[in-house]
């Protein structure tokens, strides 16, 4: 009698266990779809507009430049805490790229390091 009493409270902890896993699993996904869907939808929102961001670059915590592309122009403007002040018109075609002006510096650590002991005067 109490070892079939005790194999069953093992049962009841396992099925306790598993139910909560379920549980678990199910929040996980639930939680993993919206989020997705929240995310297609502001990118579906946000991808019809005439407005991009092409570049931003911070100046201090709160204080940015930004160039952005309305329609077919190009602007460069100042974003702070509270204001946008408008800084000058930009000529599309002077504009360089990330793409185009970052080459990217494929060389491995060991070779830096190499060349950082070379450098190094001896003492």
């Amino acid at each position: 009698m109490i070892l079939l009493s005790v194999l069953n409270s093992r049962w009841e902890a396992f099925a306790q266990l598993l139910t909560l896993l379920v549980v678990f699993i199910f929040v996980l996904a639930l939680t993993y779809f919206a989020t997705r869907w929240a995310g297609n939808l502001q990118k579906n929102k946000m991808s019809g507009s005439n407005i991009q961001i092409l570049e931003t670059m911070r100046v201090t915590n709160s204080k940015y430049i930004q160039i952005i592309k309305i329609g077919k122009k190009c602007f460069a403007i100042a974003v702070c805490k509270d204001t946008i002040t408008y800084l000058c018109e930009l000529d599309e075609d002077d504009l360089i790229y990330a793409s185009e002006s970052r080459k990217i510096d494929t060389e491995g650590f060991k070779n830096i390091l190499e060349k950082f002991k070379k450098d190094k005067p001896d003492n």
